[in-house]
């Protein structure tokens, strides 16, 4: 079997091994009846059993399989038996070599966890944190470690099922979420077709137009502080901004100014990809006062980090305890309210306060209506000014009914 030197043959069984290992000595020894079937021993003792072969003929190269090490479960009854299946993969063309690498692969690199991981590291900006949350709540929980060819349909539809019913409008998301990350599979050839293909986006879900009052608002942002210390005051940055969530838990200390009163958000950072300049009123000013434990703000870091340093990802269970708070405060149920709500009760406060449509819009930095199509092209004001003095308006207006509401939201700003 190697050129320069004799190798020793003979029957493959324990008494034979027993005896190799023994003499404490490198050797080899082929089986004299399973071509290519060997064990090789080290002089420490250790015993493996291998296969040799070649693709392609007499011509070819001969290439080495190791079957496993002498024990259990490889003895010389099993390893033979291994061998024996080798064999006739080789005979029919198979690369025992190769379809092993493929195994590894495909338990390792392609195991959904893994591969879902590297995907998401691929992409930056919001679009990042979104793909990890959906990723990490939705997809992986069902997926877990399944070796990416072998997802069919069948497991895309249990991602979707699975989804509570409080999620359905998260259905579309999840499902791009997926599509983008098949696709990716596809472009590099890990995978040949996307389990995804013929699949119908499932439907858009009717756009909620609920809209917190104003007593509902101020017990939200009553009960916020007793949440978590992250959790309280993005609840109540989403209040007096309007911004979306992400935006609001993933600020910075260098993108915010007490001196100017200014949040300047990233293009990086917005669904849009349009900055967006938001005034910090002052019960905003005292939200991030009372984060950086005075007047005195960091110049750089997570605004919202965790004990950890990590970012701030428990807003289901934060939510949770607000309702329970609020189911024992005496007042009347707050049915049905999201985060994403309190977006549309600014929008919505703004409009009761008189402020401009498009003004409104600048505020949200929303891409639509008054900014949308030629307009939004051609139509480049920033409207700072004006976006200023409605944050300033709305930031008085929840003032306004903190302080209405008695002793219990007078300490709101404590």
């Amino acid at each position: 079997m190697t050129e320069g030197k004799v190798m020793a043959t003979g029957k493959i069984i324990k008494r034979s091994v027993d005896s190799l290992i023994s003499k404490g000595a490198s050797d080899f020894l082929w089986d004299d009846a399973l071509k290519g079937f060997g064990v090789k021993v080290l002089s420490s003792g250790k015993a493996s059993y291998i296969l040799q072969y070649r693709m392609g003929g007499s011509e070819a190269k001969s290439r080495r399989y190791t079957i496993g090490s002498h024990g259990s479960p490889w003895t010389p009854v099993t390893a033979r038996a291994e061998a024996e299946r080798l064999a006739i993969l080789v005979a029919q063309g198979v690369d025992p070599g190769e379809a092993a690498k493929a195994r590894r692969r495909e338990a390792v690199d392609l195991a959904f966890s893994n591969f879902a991981d590297r995907f998401a590291q691929s992409l930056s900006g919001r679009w990042q944190a979104t793909v990890i949350r959906n990723l990490r709540l939705h997809v992986k929980p069902v997926l877990r470690n399944k070796p990416l060819p072998k997802i069919t349909r069948v497991e895309i539809v249990a991602v979707l099922d699975a989804m509570p019913a409080g999620q359905m409008a998260n259905r579309r998301n999840v499902f791009a979420v997926m599509r983008r990350l098949f696709k990716w599979a596809v472009s590099r050839g890990d995978i040949e077709r996307s389990p995804l293909e013929g699949m119908e986006t499932p439907p858009a879900v009717q756009p909620r137009d609920r809209w917190l009052k104003d007593d509902e608002l101020r017990r939200i942002w009553t009960h916020a502080p007793k949440t978590h210390p992250c959790f309280g005051p993005i609840i109540r940055l989403l209040m007096l901004t309007g911004q979306r969530r992400e935006e609001v838990n993933d600020m910075t200390w260098d993108e915010i100014s007490r001196a100017e009163r200014l949040w300047s958000l990233p293009s990086s950072r917005t669904k849009n990809r349009e900055p967006n300049e938001i005034y910090l009123s002052d019960p905003a000013i005292a939200v991030l006062d009372g984060l950086a434990l005075g007047p005195k703000w960091p110049r750089q870091g997570r605004v919202f980090a965790t004990s950890t340093g990590a970012r701030y990802t428990g807003y289901h269970k934060g939510k949770l305890k607000i309702e329970r708070l609020l189911a024992c405060d005496g007042g009347e149920a707050v049915p049905d309210w999201r985060l994403h709500d309190l977006r549309r009760t600014v929008a919505t406060g703004l409009q009761r306060l008189g402020v401009r449509f498009e003004v409104t819009e600048a505020v949200l930095n929303h891409v639509g209506g008054s900014r949308a199509g030629v307009a939004g092209i051609y139509q480049r004001y920033n409207w700072k000014t004006e976006k200023k003095e409605a944050l300033r308006d709305w930031g008085n207006y929840v003032a306004a009914l903190l302080e209405d509401s008695g002793s219990a939201c007078a300490k709101a700003f404590d």
